[in-house]
């Protein structure tokens, strides 16, 4: 900042108390002014898709900021990946205008394809060259990510089949800033290693083409400020397609989270019931031998899952067959009391050794 001795204006701005943007822009043009900082109203025009959509009645919209030069109606441009010819330019105030020149935010009419925000915007000699250009830079466009997408799929947990749960999405959105906003908060998104994976995202109403797209990859179709066409509703209906649309991005972000949630398998939880320690062994006619048994605590139960530890190492791990208190059968024996444990398939019991029961519970994740 100026005060300490840089180059760079600082303008303090406060909306809520109505001050500084006089300031602000008196500065933007002394700064303009003195790094002589022009635009050529005579060139071709070149400028900047701020934002875009899919109008039902016009076709592809996009809001294209001028940043040099002059666009006028007919102009051939190139926008990204794809191209189109200047068939109408609306201002901000809704009136048709002829020509814009530089600084000038305009509604075009006339591309081909719905362009992304961000994309740069140039006037092109014709149309042969435009579709040219925008045809060479869909190629590296698609090039790229065909580079990238190992590495994407590299960050996915791999399930029983060798690959991750994967909750496949189409997503439609109403215009291209609210896409890339719903496109970013589910990339983001992941439980455990369950993960959303976009087969499509576009600007427009849900069509017949999504549903059927979604049918042959076993997917979603999830719209945000967009409804399906009648199309696309009988078609969902016949193929057995679910569509969701939302107006909330945060509600359409938890059903989401909800969902992956719900791919992920169950964890398997080790439950503690009882600990009995063996202080003396009995040998039944036929070779079998019964842990005579103190339950220090716990719950020991017949047919319970059990480990039976020798100076702190597991000797064996089965069930309990037989238990007894006396001479009778009974079902349970709870802490402070003394029983009689036989191991299924187990006779090598000796004194001093530990048995451990516990369960395995699912638990959802």
């Amino acid at each position: 900042p100026e005060e300490w001795g840089g180059d760079t204006i600082v303008v303090p701005v406060s909306a809520v108390r109505r001050q500084g943007i006089g300031d602000l822009l008196e500065m933007i043009l002394l700064v303009a002014d003195l790094e002589e900082l022009k635009a050529d109203p005579a060139r071709p025009a070149v400028g900047t898709v701020i934002e875009a959509r899919l109008d039902r009645g016009r076709g592809p919209v996009a809001t294209v900021l001028v940043q040099t030069g002059r666009l006028r109606v007919g102009d051939a441009f190139v926008a990204g990946a794809t191209w189109g010819r200047v068939r109408a330019m609306v201002d901000d105030r809704g009136r048709q205008l002829k020509e814009a020149g530089p600084s000038t935010p305009v509604e075009v009419l006339g591309f081909q394809e719905v362009p992304e925000a961000g994309d740069a915007f140039e006037v092109a000699a014709d149309e042969h060259r435009a579709r040219q250009l925008a045809e060479e830079r869909a190629a590296e466009r698609k090039e790229r990510l065909e580079r990238r997408r190992p590495a994407s799929l590299a960050e996915f947990g791999v399930g029983e089949d060798g690959r991750a749960p994967e909750l496949r999405l189409v997503v439609k959105a109403d215009v291209v800033g609210s896409l890339e906003a719903v496109r970013t908060a589910l990339e983001k998104l992941a439980v455990g290693e369950a993960r959303p994976s976009l087969v499509h995202a576009g600007v427009g109403a849900i069509n017949a083409s999504d549903v059927m797209l979604a049918r042959t990859a076993d997917a979603v179709v999830i719209g945000f400020n967009v409804r399906p066409d009648p199309g696309a509703r009988e078609a969902a209906d016949r193929e057995g397609v679910e569509i969701k649309t939302y107006r909330v991005i945060y509600d359409l972000v938890d059903e989401v989270r909800q969902a992956l949630a719900g791919m992920l398998k169950p964890k398997v939880e080790e439950v503690a019931l009882g600990e009995a320690e063996v202080r003396q062994t009995f040998r039944l006619p036929g070779g079998a031998v019964v842990a005579g048994c103190y339950v220090r605590q716990g719950v020991l139960r017949r047919g319970a899952t059990v480990r039976l530890v020798r100076d702190g190492v597991v000797a064996y791990e089965g069930r309990i067959g037989s238990l007894r208190r006396f001479k009778d059968d009974v079902r349970e024996v709870a802490a402070g009391y003394e029983c009689g444990v036989g191991l299924e398939r187990f006779n090598d019991v000796k004194e001093g050794d530990v048995i451990e029961a516990f369960e395995e519970r699912e638990v959802a994740r």
